[in-house]
């Protein structure tokens, strides 16, 4: 199993998610986060003062799949969630050894 976190533009994440959910990935985590990288913050101006943001509002999406479906989450990742711009975002890939559902004590892949 691999654990793919997603670092995305919140305008992506309708688009992402949908196509997730047509080819059947059930789980997944969406967590509003702030973050910078080299897409930096624009210029704001607040009560006529300017203002450089520095942490921009992200959105990160967590899965967790079988590893013959890690190609096509990340097909769907990057064909999703691409505006070609800085800013973009980022995608991370783990191994999972091992996955648990509390309720019923299932564990691997069913447990998903």
């Amino acid at each position: 199993m691999k654990k793919v976190e997603c670092i995305i533009r919140p305008s992506c994440l309708d688009q992402v998610r949908k196509a997730l959910s047509d080819i059947g990935l059930r789980g997944m985590t969406v967590t509003q986060v702030l973050g910078s990288g080299n897409q930096r913050g624009t210029r704001e101006y607040y009560r006529g003062r300017a203002h450089d943001p520095e942490l921009l509002q992200k959105i990160k999406l967590e899965v967790v799949v079988e590893d013959v479906a890690l190609d096509q989450v990340l097909k769907i990742i990057l064909e999703k969630a691409r505006t070609g711009e800085k800013g973009d975002g980022k995608i991370f890939i783990t191994s999972v050894e091992q996955a648990i559902r509390i309720r019923t004590g299932e564990s691997g892949m069913t447990a998903l």
